[in-house]
């Protein structure tokens, strides 16, 4: 019987010991992850490129465009001045007007000067002749300074110059062919014709 107790004791003692030596034990507990940082940063926003523009085809401003070339009854009317602005003449190897062909040329080159003006592209051609005497170089040279003293005086009157064209034919395309001053007179002259177009 006392080995009975003596051998609980023992065994009481052992499991004292034991439940001690396991109470001191501690039982590592795994620690959780620390908690994130909250990031007062707001996340970078998606950004989607706004739509392309749609392009609105540009439509060309309507111009009202003065047109180059006059109607049949302007281009009549315009035959008609240049019809009643006769030959002006010149004296024997000289090239500057003389009164009475000054007075010519006057003669309706405003109304002229007025209606071409409304038309750019139309134009006159003003060409200068002589008279048989002198040579065909010579009289090339004094027609053409000719048609140029015309073409100075309508540009006076108002004519554009980018409008009239000059032209010398020299002794060439006579009127009259007969061998004397009162042919030849006639011969020396400048004549105004309008350009001849496709419109």
């Amino acid at each position: 019987m006392q080995s009975f107790r003596y051998t609980n004791l023992i065994v009481a003692t052992g499991l004292f010991v034991f439940g001690a030596a396991c109470a001191k034990k501690q039982v590592a507990v795994a620690t959780p992850p620390p908690a994130p940082v909250a990031n007062n940063t707001p996340a970078p926003r998606a950004t989607t490129a706004p739509p392309p523009r749609r392009q609105t085809p540009t439509q060309p401003v309507a111009r009202t465009q003065t047109p180059n070339y006059p109607n049949a009854a302007t281009r009549a009317r315009i035959d008609e001045l240049i019809g009643r602005i006769q030959d002006a003449y010149f004296d024997y190897d000289q090239h500057s007007l003389r009164s009475d062909a000054i007075a010519t040329l006057a003669s309706d080159s405003k109304e002229l000067a007025e209606i071409l003006r409304q038309y750019p592209g139309y134009k006159l051609k003003i060409e200068g002749y002589c008279d048989e005497r002198g040579s065909a170089e010579y009289n090339i040279a004094l027609g053409d300074a000719r048609a140029k003293a015309a073409k100075d005086y309508l540009v006076n009157a108002g004519v554009s110059g980018s409008q009239l064209d000059t032209v010398s034919f020299g002794k060439e395309n006579p009127v009259c062919s007969a061998h004397e001053e009162s042919c030849w007179q006639k011969n020396r002259r400048v004549h105004i014709v309008a350009e001849k177009t496709n419109s």
